[in-house]
């Protein structure tokens, strides 16, 4: 079951890891055997640091906030919400200098206080849209 040190843990992980950069935060947090969901995402520590880094690059002044949570048994669920300035190339596009909001839905399961396990969906077509990186869908004509 998820305890107040894990929600607190998970909050910091998100708040002073993701929003502030503190790597420091995940050796605390994060199990180095944690497994990651995510699609394209490491597993353990170093691939939260690297989550980290590679969405601090793409952004200054990221910033991750909860906007939702939920515990239920095992699992914290959390609705959060990414904001960033656009000043570093993003998948091969280049900087855009445009601000971001991105949608982000985890889901993470502690076990003796370490986090251990992580599925996270961050809404990335929003994301590319947002960045002019694909062309907005036009509505289908009405006949």
């Amino acid at each position: 079951m998820v305890t107040e040190q894990d929600v607190a843990n998970f909050r910091r992980l998100l708040e002073q890891g993701f929003s502030q950069g503190d790597l420091s935060v995940v050796d605390e947090i994060v199990s180095p055997m944690s497994v990651e969901h995510q699609r394209g995402q490491k597993p353990g520590i170093e691939g939260v640091k690297d989550t980290i880094r590679t969405l601090r690059g793409w952004f200054s002044d990221f910033h991750l906030t909860i906007e939702d949570l939920v515990v239920d048994g095992d699992k914290i669920w959390s609705r959060n919400v990414g904001r960033g300035i656009n000043t570093g190339s993003v998948m091969g596009h280049p900087p855009t200098g445009k601000a971001i909001r991105v949608d982000v839905f985890d889901v993470a399961r502690f076990e003796g206080g370490k986090l251990v396990e992580h599925w996270g969906v961050p809404d990335q077509l929003g994301l590319m849209l947002q960045l002019g990186a694909l062309p907005r869908p036009q509505p289908a004509p009405v006949h």
